[in-house]
């Protein structure tokens, strides 16, 4: 009897396994500096190429709306999607879709910032509306900046305003203090009597650009981690001193060469496979990690079952954030750490 209990246990392990075990991948992105190399990679082949060297398939999708991109991913509609770190635990990881991050891409550097209108101190942002999209990054970005001021939200008035309504709104009387990123940014920044009074750039490493993959997808194919991976840090070393490459980015994603180049001057790129490892590695994340995770239950993110800030699990290669016992989102750098040794070639 105990061996039938065995070989029946075994068969639902293996049973279970094979259930994710597949040849054909689909990864979906949205227009943001940081991602546009997927896009290149699909359109210049180096994506099909990587893929067909691990006999597989992999479909690169655009989505135009990026928060229904990562919706779409939760919903097992993709197995990889472009997200940031806090998307990545607020959405999938809080919907208990256990996820990895296997590329880490960038920072922002300079890309997200607050902007007022005939101030240029942080400090005079006390008593003002905020006008953002509420509870992005960008809402994060503004609760950072407040904390290094000795302030606290409740100290402003946040205003949930559409990305694309942002512009506009700025320029009317009424809105006078605005949080975006790039282009807008550089938009809002450009008008009369516009100052940006903080950015990314002074919480360096906070605001991650990652490509994340279903966990149990990745643990069964492991050769769709090698192929993203691979295609990845080719498309890296072409973009490096190279305008043929950039302007097409460029123009996929609305801009120029110049407005292109500008966005990535504020955009932290981990072009080599050994940096990305070394900021993965580094005793940084995790503290970083804490305080997404600790923005994210004060703003009820982290799901109606949560406790506390520690409710979702997070694991890191310096420690774990939260618990232990529920770990939804992973940074493994593995296959970056592959692509830096050159095993993927």
């Amino acid at each position: 009897m105990k061996k039938i209990k065995a070989a029946l246990l075994t068969l639902a392990l293996l049973t279970s396994a094979n259930a994710f075990a597949k040849d054909k991948f689909s990864v979906c992105w949205s227009i943001y500096v940081g991602w546009m190399p997927w896009e290149y990679g699909d359109s210049s082949g180096i994506v099909k190429k990587w893929a067909d060297k691990y006999d597989i398939e992999i479909d690169v999708v655009q989505i135009n709306d990026y928060i229904e991109s990562i919706n779409q991913y939760t919903a097992g509609e993709f197995d990889a999607c472009t997200m940031t770190n806090m998307d990545a635990l607020t959405i999938p990881s809080a919907s208990f879709v256990d996820s990895t991050a296997l590329v880490v891409g960038d920072f922002s550097n300079g890309n997200d910032g607050i902007v007022l209108k005939d101030h240029s101190s942080l400090k005079s942002i006390k008593g003002q509306q905020v006008n953002l999209v509420e509870l992005s990054v960008s809402h994060y970005l503004l609760a950072r900046g407040l904390e290094s001021m000795g302030l606290r939200e409740r100290d402003v008035k946040v205003v949930n305003t559409s990305d694309a309504d942002l512009v506009a709104a700025y320029t009317t009387k009424d809105v006078t203090s605005v949080v975006t990123w790039n282009p807008l940014l550089s938009e809002i920044t450009a008008m009369p009597n516009s100052t940006k009074v903080f950015d990314s750039s002074q919480i360096p490493g906070e605001i991650i650009d990652l490509l994340v993959v279903n966990t149990k997808t990745l643990k069964a194919n492991p050769k769709l981690g090698k192929a993203l991976a691979g295609a990845w840090y080719e498309i890296m070393a072409k973009m490096q001193n190279n305008d043929q490459a950039l302007t097409h980015m460029a123009k996929a994603s609305g801009t120029d060469l110049a407005g292109y180049k500008a966005q990535l001057a504020t955009t932290k790129m981990f072009y080599s496979p050994a940096d990305a490892v070394a900021f993965t590695k580094s005793s940084q994340l995790p503290k970083t990690m804490q305080y997404v995770a600790d923005f994210s239950f004060e703003h009820g993110l982290l799901g109606d079952g949560a406790s506390d800030a520690s409710f979702i699990g997070i694991e890191t290669p310096a420690g774990i954030v939260g618990d232990k016992n529920n770990i939804q989102l992973r940074f493994d750098p593995s296959y970056m750490q592959m692509a830096a040794d050159g095993k993927l070639k």
